[in-house]
């Protein structure tokens, strides 16, 4: 039976909403794959996957069974009980990773806020109270609770709010002498992520994750991973620290976990998880029977060869086709990243000018992203069809041609 809903437009956002957003000027109101429909009924194609959160598209035939199916059965029981798509959920997870204890929520910020309070907390339980430093990257991204905004080393997300949170330090990302200077017998935690992902898709060297891991076990600190944008085979692994062969104590994830339903984990060991004593942390949702049955499927869907190698393959088709597109119109200096987590690194002359390429790539129906002033983010579908990248970078490529044209 059909709904009949109150009419909005775009407009209705600058008059109902709290302004922290700047949406564009259009509204999607259907999704297939990698093609989505707006109001007026144009078609798009998706290059954003609702930044790394759609990991299968849009309405998933296998994620829209299981929401269905767990729809007709259980919503939400809280963590005063268990259900059974949360344990399903952890097994495959510890099953797939080095982790063999899980705790759900409902966000990346929310997976990270867990993660740096078991850190200290499993310091202060071993070592005392004077060991509670988190040292973590500049211009990295953890989330926008106070707490992880201020572990991520950009001041303007957490600037203007009050005295932050004592006993974090930052450091330049990649770079393992500012890191050994900075480590010490009172930290308790290095995170990383391993590509930083909002400012600019950066990828972590091999020699530097090495030696995070080193110096942590050297003074007795855990190394925890951010994988909330790069988990769930965005890289074409199902977690990017299997690419390194780095192993973390602590991961945080979210966005594709979900495939578009909110949620979050921390993956962990049993040795730490066991600081975490009823009662010391919790979430209301978290664990939630809808989320955690959706996410089960995305696992089903993602964690095997043929989709993981396909992400491979599909990256290198993005790159060749972007390196192309750059040098021939000399827009692109670099483009890094991997699997489907792709950044377009603006030349010296088009520098902060990523938000004039989405405007002009949204005239030709294509959605894409920035990660910062000076890069274009590709972030689509694991599954996108090759067809779908083809055409969406002829749209791309005729956005660049007329932005260059003027």
């Amino acid at each position: 039976m059909s709904v009949e809903h109150a009419q909005v437009q775009r407009a209705d956002f600058d008059q109902l909403m709290v302004p922290n957003y700047a949406p564009a000027a259009f509204i999607p109101v259907r999704g297939q794959g990698s093609r989505v429909w707006d109001q007026s009924g144009r078609e798009l194609i998706d290059f954003t996957g609702g930044i790394a959160v759609n990991s299968l598209g849009h309405c998933h035939p296998r994620l829209v069974a299981a929401l269905t199916e767990q729809a007709g059965k259980i919503w939400h029981v809280s963590n005063i009980f268990t259900n059974e798509p949360t344990l399903r959920l952890a097994k495959k997870l510890e099953d797939a990773t080095f982790a063999d204890r899980a705790f759900f929520c409902n966000s990346g910020a929310e997976a990270n806020e867990a993660a740096f309070k078991l850190a200290r907390r499993v310091a202060h339980d071993r070592f005392g109270p004077q060991k509670c430093e988190i040292i973590s990257a500049l211009d990295s991204f953890h989330g926008r609770t106070f707490f992880t905004v201020s572990v991520a080393g950009q001041p303007k997300y957490s600037d203007g709010f009050g005295p932050r949170p004592e006993g974090i330090t930052h450091v330049p990302y990649n770079d393992l002498a500012a890191l050994e200077a900075a480590i010490s017998e009172r930290t308790c935690a290095v995170v990383l992520e391993p590509i930083q992902g909002e400012s600019g898709i950066l990828p972590a060297q091999q020699a530097y994750l090495e030696g995070a891991r080193r110096l942590c076990d050297q003074y007795n600190a855990l190394l925890i991973f951010d994988e909330v944008q790069t988990g769930v085979g965005r890289t074409g692994e199902l977690f990017a620290y299997m690419h390194y062969g780095v192993v973390p104590d602590i991961l945080s994830t979210a966005k594709g976990l979900g495939g578009g339903f909110p949620i979050g984990a921390m993956l962990t060991r049993t040795d730490l998880a066991r600081h975490f004593p009823a009662g010391v942390h919790g979430t209301t949702f978290g664990g939630n029977p809808l989320a955690c049955a959706v996410a089960e499927a995305v696992i089903d869907v993602v964690n095997t060869p043929e989709v993981l190698q396909g992400v491979k393959d599909k990256h290198q088709r993005f790159k060749t086709r972007l390196e192309a597109i750059g040098a021939q119109y000399g827009i692109f200096s670099q483009v890094r990243g991997m699997g489907m987590l792709i950044g377009s690194v603006l030349s010296e002359p088009w520098k902060g000018r990523a938000r004039d390429v989405l405007v002009a790539a949204e005239q030709e129906a294509l959605m894409v992203l920035q990660a910062g002033a000076d890069v274009v983010r590709f972030a689509p579908s694991l599954v996108i069809e090759d067809a779908d990248i083809d055409e969406g970078l002829e749209r791309f490529e005729r956005a660049i041609a007329r932005l260059v044209r003027g």
